[in-house]
């Protein structure tokens, strides 16, 4: 017989959690099954971490109600019919403890999305499925405007962890030169993401901007880096997903379990950690909290908000001008024209970007 629904405690709160025995991540070679219960208990167990990343953001969450098993593959779109799938809106019959904040899409249609303010919130998300916390870079008071400039260093075919990580190597001596703490975790699958909190002076398009004169600057610096947006430009080199720092693209929060075998976790690290690191399998949902018991390696993330000046600065440097936005976006001022390098006809598209019919 399936077990009874359990409860956990979260700040004072009670959190009923249904079908706590449901295999969330099945057994590998490396480490046992995963339930939902242990889900929900993982999450409370780097409360100091989680809270730290995720208080006071609207958050999207990746649920996977049934699991993550072979076969479950993730709805992306309206319409797609899958056992995991985004929440950007609050789910239905939220606790009262669970508050809201109000955004604004892309197109400009609003939503009420949930606002992490205690770990009862976080702890009744886990139940509800969610494996995976896509926080905004923006706090509830204001979410036009990002306190979070996110560098996302993502593998293409051919790169490895280490070659992320050799640039994080290199990210972390331009942003020492330009006076900015970064503060660097893995993706929790191949890449390294680092983290620097920002003034929320700018808009998105502004810290987009600075994330693209960033990448540019370390293009010059290591010829294993690119901006290039479009996939059959970018080679076998890191690439600098700029568009991470645009409005509602959002990346997986420092400690977020991802859908993987062997529950990985975005894990935070100092910049020697990460430079001696050959791989990210160890850290996982089992080990962890350990690491919580000898502190948090982003404790002092919010000690200091840095100006992206310098980074506005090395994009208009670079002379280069807009890159493209992602595909579900209204057309961007400036933005070249949105069709692949090696299909585009010159004398079909003006100065503007824009399809000469």
């Amino acid at each position: 017989m399936p077990a009874k629904a359990a409860e956990v405690e979260a700040d004072g709160q009670a959190v009923r959690v249904s079908s706590p025995d449901r295999v969330i991540y099945p057994a590998t070679d490396a480490t046992p099954e995963v339930t939902k219960l242990q889900v929900v208990e993982y999450y409370l167990s780097v409360a100091d971490g989680i809270m730290r990343a995720l208080r006071d953001r609207p958050v999207a969450l990746e649920r996977w109600t049934s699991g993550v098993h072979e076969g479950i593959q993730l709805a992306t779109g309206r319409g797609d019919k899958s056992d995991a799938f985004y929440s950007k809106r609050v789910p239905k019959g939220a606790p009262p403890y669970v508050e809201t904040t109000r955004v604004a899409f892309p197109s400009g249609r609003p939503a009420d999305e949930v606002c992490v303010t205690n770990l009862a919130t976080v702890a009744w998300c886990a139940q509800m499925g969610t494996i995976v916390f896509h926080p905004w870079p923006t706090r509830s008071s204001d979410n036009d405007h990002p306190d979070e400039l996110r560098i996302d260093l993502d593998p293409q075919p051919g790169t490895t962890f280490g070659d992320a990580v050799r640039v994080a190597g290199v990210a972390r001596e331009l942003l020492k030169e330009l006076g900015i703490t970064g503060y660097p975790k893995t993706s929790g699958n191949r890449g390294v993401h680092i983290y620097v909190r920002i003034d929320p002076r700018w808009d998105f398009v502004d810290v987009r901007h600075a994330a693209i004169g960033f990448g540019r600057e370390l293009e010059k610096r290591d010829e294993g880096v690119t901006t290039k947006w479009w996939k059959e430009e970018r080679g076998e080199r890191i690439f600098v997903d700029f568009n991470q720092n645009s409005r509602d693209r959002t990346i997986a929060s420092a400690y977020s379990l991802r859908p993987l075998p062997g529950a990985p976790v975005s894990t935070p690290m100092t910049w020697d950690e990460l430079a001696g690191l050959t791989s990210p399998a160890a850290y996982h949902l089992f080990s962890v909290p350990e690491r919580m018991a000898d502190g948090d390696p982003w404790a002092t993330i919010d000690d200091v908000a840095h100006s992206i000046e310098p980074l506005i600065d090395l994009y208009e440097q670079s002379g280069e001008g807009e890159a493209n936005y992602p595909p579900d976006y209204p057309k961007m001022p400036g933005e070249p024209p949105r069709v692949q390098p090696s299909k585009k006809v010159a004398s079909h598209w003006n100065e503007q970007g824009e399809r000469v019919e």
